[in-house]
């Protein structure tokens, strides 16, 4: 059980821009709800406590919203379900907790219900106006462990912003100052689309068109209220390998084709093994597509600024695939579909998507994946589709506060069916973990055959 000993409003220590900011259209389609993310901290030892000063920590906050102060806004909502920031300095929520349980008791912190306490909650239900756009909740464990419990707003922030921010935060709090290198680049006009709005210059099926549902079903519905779990699945570096020698087995003499990647030949791995578990309750003939985001930094032309601080993925989508051929194929086939999504956004089809979203009356219909467990408004993207996010090159272990890195790093919650993330691991040796929520019925048969097929 964990209990709140003292929530704290954080301004910024300094006066800072003050006005209301537009917001381009990658944060237009973000999701509203705050992506929830852990970091934990073990003592050095069972008889020792992390050396932990929630003023300093609450300092060293109120230093870094100096130079991130768009987070200590607040959004609201203007026509169209768009949203606009408001630079006011309301200030971020600081949460002290304490939880007499031991680090050990949460296993291997998979996004569990007990994991879940650990993340500062958000009432929904209250204006848009009233949320602080980032709330940490730092758990102290009677073990003498820590968890800083990140709830962060995704209208404002991709997983790379959010973790420049708490790296930063984290150097501030060691007692360094931030350096050039350091500071964000805040200007969001730099990716909006152009003020006079072109025509699409393509069909963009990551918003035009709805996922497959299993045959004979009109909706997904039935899939929706299904039991699901989470589960962390764990890869060392020679299983990363095997699987990216296959995957460019098929592909080895043609030398045209770029080798495929770590994320391509897991991600194809997740979604055959998804295929092939379901495909027990379905027919062969069933379609499936995956969903997954692109990094666009250093896909447009000019690359943005490396250190973009806002929303600069963007959402695609495979072509409709069957289980038959994904099951049947080699792993270069669903390597490959997936490199058709990520290969599709180049510069021209980027700025298109921008027009396209720029283009729509409302945008509220556009938006997925909402961080909330069984929103009944979101898009479902689980049974017989997979949602593959990436974690993989973004540094979240560098997160260290004074107490020595985390031992680990992951979502507070995954909300549906399907969702996961591949994820580095704090060895640091290539090794990656992976995140992933799936339907009950078929977790342990997916976790049976995501290893044994690594083997064969």
């Amino acid at each position: 059980m964990t209990s709140i000993r003292s929530i704290s409003i954080v301004v910024p220590s300094e006066p800072t821009p003050s006005g209301l900011l537009r917001l381009p259209e990658t944060d237009q389609v973000a999701q509203w709800t705050h992506a929830p993310v852990i970091y934990i901290y073990r003592a050095k030892s069972n008889d020792t406590t992390i050396p932990f000063s929630f003023e300093a920590m609450k300092n060293s906050l109120s230093r870094a919203l100096i130079h991130f102060y768009p987070l200590a806004g607040r959004l609201h909502w203007i026509e169209g379900g768009r949203l606009e920031l408001d630079c006011n300095a309301m200030g971020v929520q600081l949460l002290e907790a304490y939880s007499e349980a031991e680090l050990d008791e949460l296993g291997d912190f998979a996004p569990t219900n007990a994991v879940r306490d650990l993340v500062p909650k958000v009432d929904y239900t209250t204006p848009i106006e009233e949320w602080p756009l980032l709330l940490v909740q730092v758990t102290r464990f009677g073990c003498g462990g820590l968890c800083v419990g990140v709830a962060i707003s995704h209208t404002m922030v991709d997983g790379r912003s959010a973790t420049h921010f708490i790296n930063s935060w984290a150097k501030l709090s060691r007692g360094y100052n931030l350096e050039d290198v350091d500071m964000p680049f805040l200007d969001r006009t730099v990716l909006r689309s152009s003020e006079t709005v072109r025509t699409p210059r393509f069909d963009h099926i990551e918003y035009t068109t709805k996922p497959p549902v299993l045959i004979g079903r009109t909706d997904a519905n039935e899939e929706r209220k299904k039991e699901t779990s989470a589960t962390l699945l764990k890869l060392t570096r020679e299983q990363v390998e095997v699987l990216k020698k296959r995957a460019n087995q098929d592909v080895a003499e043609v030398t045209t084709i770029r080798p495929y990647s770590r994320y391509e030949a897991i991600a194809g791995h997740m979604w055959r093994c998804a295929c092939k578990v379901r495909a027990v309750d379905s027919h062969n003939s069933q379609s499936t597509r995956a969903r997954l985001g692109v990094d666009i930094r250093n896909r447009l032309k000019p690359s943005l600024p490396e250190r973009y601080f806002g929303n600069a993925i963007s959402g695609t989508v495979t072509p409709i695939c069957l289980y038959e051929d994904l099951l049947s194929k080699p792993l270069s086939y669903s390597a490959g579909k997936l490199r058709e999504a990520i290969e599709r956004m180049d510069d021209e089809y980027i700025r298109s998507a921008l027009d396209f979203i720029s283009s729509q009356k409302d945008v509220s219909g556009l938006r997925s994946n909402f961080h909330i467990q069984g929103y009944s408004e979101a898009p479902f993207l689980g049974n017989p589709n997979i949602s593959l996010g990436s974690w993989i090159g973004l540094p979240i272990y560098d997160a260290n506060f004074g107490w020595g890195k985390p031992i680990y790093v992951g979502p507070g919650l995954l909300n549906m069916d399907g969702k996961s993330f591949i994820m580095p691991s704090p060895t640091a040796d290539g090794s990656l973990i992976i995140a992933l929520r799936l339907q009950t019925q078929y977790m342990d048969s997916f976790k049976k055959i995501f290893y044994e097929d690594i083997i064969k």
